[in-house]
């Protein structure tokens, strides 16, 4: 009898060769580049004349978070509106363009990993959870009157949401320890950072950040409570 001939492997030649990205990671991540894209052009004067050098500064002064606005609108009571809106609109505002680049990178990588596994719209729920969290709890550590601008508290919380999904085995088997490793090596980065050069207090929202989108990804998780309670008995 002769051996049966081995199964031929189908291939789908319509696939595209890269899986594409979740349309809320596209969207984050074309916001927060195309922003600096034209802040960088500006200052090397390709765009807007003389007066576009000063649009970045004049991005971070009406549109990063200022602590000290808040407070007033407590003390008054009173709401306004364009106030509130500085704790969405600071994550797209950079210094600089290695700034905006890193943070790029760190949405694309994380939030297409967290995408997959989540559904599309909860990246931005994360993303912007952990900026408007980690701005708040910036607001009750310090009493400062430096701007916190930049999206790596939206960035650090889809790691929080990352840490969760391999918590909760959502996405492969990690142990507790392992789904933490991600989270260890940037916080040590960012004080070895801090201890050599000096760091700024804005390491308070990106930690912040960190907690909310491990929150956050365990309330918009499929079957989130579910996987928690399976983590727990095999602790």
């Amino acid at each position: 009898m002769k051996p049966p001939l081995p199964t031929e492997i189908e291939h789908d030649h319509d696939a595209p060769p890269f899986n594409p990205l979740p349309w809320s990671v596209t969207l984050l991540a074309l916001v927060i580049f195309g922003i600096e894209l034209i802040f960088t052009a500006a200052e090397a004067g390709i765009v807007g004349g003389p007066e576009a050098t000063g649009w970045r500064l004049a991005a971070l002064e009406n549109h990063g978070f200022l602590a000290p606005l808040l407070s007033w609108m407590i003390e008054n009571n009173v709401v306004r509106w364009d106030y509130l809106a500085r704790l969405v609109t600071y994550p797209f505002v950079h210094g600089t363009f290695t700034h905006a680049l890193f943070v790029t990178v760190f949405v694309l990588a994380l939030g297409k990993m967290v995408g997959e596994v989540l559904k599309g719209w909860s990246v931005l729920v994360i993303f912007f959870g952990a900026s408007i969290v980690g701005a708040l709890a910036y607001w009750l550590a310090w009493d400062t009157n430096v701007v916190l601008f930049g999206g790596y508290p939206g960035a650090y919380g889809l790691v929080g949401a990352f840490t969760f999904v391999l918590w909760a085995g959502l996405a492969g088997n990690a142990t507790g320890l392992q789904a933490f490793t991600l989270i260890a090596f940037l916080a040590g980065i960012q004080l070895t950072f801090a201890l050599l050069f000096g760091g700024g207090k804005d390491w308070v929202a990106d930690i912040t950040g960190f907690g909310a989108g491990f929150g956050l990804a365990f309330l918009v998780s499929p079957g989130g409570w579910a996987a928690v309670k399976r983590r727990v008995r095999r602790q």
